[in-house]
C-alpha cells in the first residue's frame, strides 16, 4: 500500500474509529487473488465487541464507497480487533496487558535474551514485572525500561485461574477445613 493511500485511508477512517472511543491500531491492504483485502484493526481499553466491529464496518464501507481512495478494483473490507499474539509496541498496549504474562526479547543493554514475566505495573518509562520462580522458588520483582525491550507480546495462559476464582477456591477450602474440624 502506498504511503499516500495509507495516509488517505487513515484520514478517512480515524474519525470514524475515534467517534466510537476506539484506537485505530493498523490499516493493511493485501492482495487476495483478483481482489484486495482492506483490514482495519481497532482496539480499546475495554476490548472490542463483535457488534462494534460490524457497525464500524458498515460506516467505513459507506465512507470508502463515497471516495476513490481504494480505486476501482474490488476489495473486501475486514474490521477486526488485534489477535492475542499481536506485538506490544505502544504504551497503551502494555497498559492493556497489565496483569498478563508477557514474553519479551531484551536488547543488549538489558543483558540480552528472553524474559517471561507478569506485568504488575506500567508507567511512561517502563514496566514493573514479576518473574516466576524456578523450581519452587518465590517470584522476583524486576524493572525493565521500554528502551531495553526489543520486542514483546502477551503469552497465552490456558491454566491460570482468574484472581477472583483463586480467592473463592481458597475460601471454599477454608470452609471445608472448618467443617472437618467441627466433625
Amino acid at each position: 500500500m502506498s504511503t499516500t493511500q495509507s495516509e488517505r485511508l487513515r484520514g478517512l477512517l480515524e474519525p470514524l474509529v475515534a467517534a466510537r472511543d476506539l484506537d485505530l491500531e493498523e490499516i493493511e491492504v493485501t492482495p487476495a487473488g483478483k481482489r484486495r483485502v482492506l483490514r482495519i484493526v481497532v482496539d480499546s481499553d475495554e476490548g472490542v465487541q463483535l457488534d462494534e466491529c460490524a457497525e464500524l464496518s458498515r460506516e467505513a464501507s459507506q465512507v470508502l464507497d463515497d471516495t476513490d481512495v481504494m480505486g476501482g478494483a474490488p476489495y473486501t473490507l475486514e474490521v477486526t480487533s488485534p489477535g492475542a499474539d499481536r506485538p506490544l509496541t505502544e504504551l497503551r498496549h502494555y497498559r492493556r496487558a497489565l496483569g498478563r504474562l508477557i514474553k519479551a526479547q531484551l536488547t543488549d543493554a538489558a543483558g540480552s535474551g528472553e524474559l517471561v514475566a507478569r506485568i504488575t505495573g506500567v508507567d511512561e518509562d517502563g514496566l514493573d514485572l514479576e518473574v516466576p520462580g524456578v523450581k519452587g522458588r518465590k517470584p522476583t520483582a524486576r524493572r525493565v525500561l521500554f528502551d531495553e525491550i526489543a520486542k514483546a507480546r502477551v503469552e497465552l495462559e490456558f491454566s491460570r485461574k482468574p484472581e477472583k476464582a483463586e480467592k473463592r477456591d481458597a475460601q471454599h477450602e477454608e470452609k471445608i477445613d472448618e467443617n472437618k474440624e467441627e466433625a
